[in-house]
C-alpha cells in the first residue's frame, strides 16, 4: 500500500487533529519530557492507524452498500481487505510497544485500548450506544497521556476523558444524521435511526453542554489562568454554532461546515492548555 492510500485510509488529516487528545493529557500532567512526548504521540498515531483500519475492514461491506462511503479503498478495490487487516494489526503492536517504554500501567492499559479500537465498529449492529462508545474510545487519548507522565490515576484524567467522550459523541450523533435513512433501510443503530432527528439533536446539545462543563471541572481542578479559559470561551461558540448548524434542513450540506469548525477545537484547547502551563 503507497503512502496516497495509506493516508487516505487512516484519514491522515484527522489523525493530525486527534493528536492533541493526547497532549493535553501530557499537558495537564506538567509537561512530561521529550521521550514522553515522542511516545505519546507516536502511540497516538498507532492507535488512530489501528481503529480506522479496523473499521475499514470490518465495515467494508456496508460501505460498499452506503452511496456516502461506497468510494472508499476497499469497496473500489483498491487495496484488498488483507492488507488493511495488516495494517491494523502493526499498528496495534506499535501501540503496545510505545506504551511499554512510558510506564506499567500504560502498557497494561494498552490491551484494553486495542480491544475497543477492534470492538467498536461492531457496536452499531446491536446497539445506538455506539456514539458513546466512540467517545469512550476517544476519551483513552487524554487519560493516556496523563498517565504517561504520571503512571498512577487520579480524577483529573477522567475529567479530561469526559471532555473527549462527551464531545466526541455529540459530534458522532449528529454526523449520523447524515446516514439515517440508511441506518434505518439496514438495520444499523443510531440514536437518530432509533430515537429521530429532534431527540438526536437534544441528547447532542446536551453532551455537547457536559463536555463544556467538563472542561470548566478540569480547569477549576488544575487552578488554570486566563489563557485556558480564553481557549474555553472560544470552544463554546465553536460548540454553540455547530449545533446551530446541525439544525438546518440540509444535513448533507451543512456537516461540510461543521467539520471544518470542529478542526479548531482540539488545537485551540491545547495551545490553551500549553500557553496556561508556559505562563506558569
Amino acid at each position: 500500500m503507497d503512502f496516497s492510500k495509506f493516508s487516505r485510509l487512516i484519514m491522515i488529516e484527522q489523525t493530525l487533529f486527534a493528536l492533541p487528545f493526547a497532549l493535553i493529557g501530557v499537558l495537564f500532567a506538567g509537561g512530561g519530557t521529550l521521550k514522553i512526548w515522542f511516545l505519546a504521540i507516536t502511540a497516538l498515531a498507532a492507535a488512530r492507524t489501528a481503529g480506522m483500519s479496523f473499521n475499514r475492514a470490518i465495515d467494508a461491506e456496508i460501505d460498499a452498500r452506503n452511496p456516502r462511503t461506497k468510494d472508499r479503498l476497499i469497496p473500489k478495490g483498491e487495496v484488498r481487505p488483507a492488507e488493511v487487516w495488516t495494517t491494523a494489526i502493526v499498528a496495534s503492536v506499535v501501540l503496545i510497544g510505545a506504551s511499554f517504554m512510558l510506564n506499567r500501567l500504560c502498557f497494561y492499559l494498552s490491551f484494553p485500548a486495542v480491544f475497543m479500537l477492534f470492538t467498536y465498529s461492531y457496536f452499531k449492529r446491536f446497539s445506538s450506544s455506539s456514539h458513546f462508545y466512540l467517545g469512550f474510545v476517544e476519551a483513552a487519548a487524554p487519560i493516556g497521556g496523563y498517565i504517561a507522565v504520571t503512571g498512577k490515576f487520579t480524577i483529573v484524567p477522567f475529567v479530561l476523558g469526559l471532555i473527549i467522550m462527551a464531545w466526541i459523541a455529540g459530534l458522532d450523533i449528529v454526523y449520523a444524521l447524515v446516514d439515517l435513512d440508511f441506518d434505518k433501510k439496514e438495520n444499523l443503530h443510531s440514536i437518530p435511526a432509533r430515537l429521530g432527528r429532534k431527540k438526536a439533536l437534544a441528547i447532542s446539545a446536551i453532551c455537547y453542554m457536559l463536555s463544556i462543563s467538563a472542561m470548566i471541572c478540569a480547569g477549576v481542578l488544575t487552578h488554570m489562568e486566563l489563557p485556558y479559559w480564553i481557549a474555553i470561551c472560544f470552544i463554546g461558540i465553536i460548540f454553540f454554532y455547530q449545533q446551530k448548524l446541525a439544525r438546518k434542513e440540509n444535513i448533507a450540506l451543512a456537516i461540510k461546515d461543521f467539520f471544518k469548525i470542529n478542526m479548531y477545537i482540539s488545537p485551540a484547547l491545547f495551545f490553551g492548555i500549553l500557553t496556561n502551563v508556559l505562563v506558569k
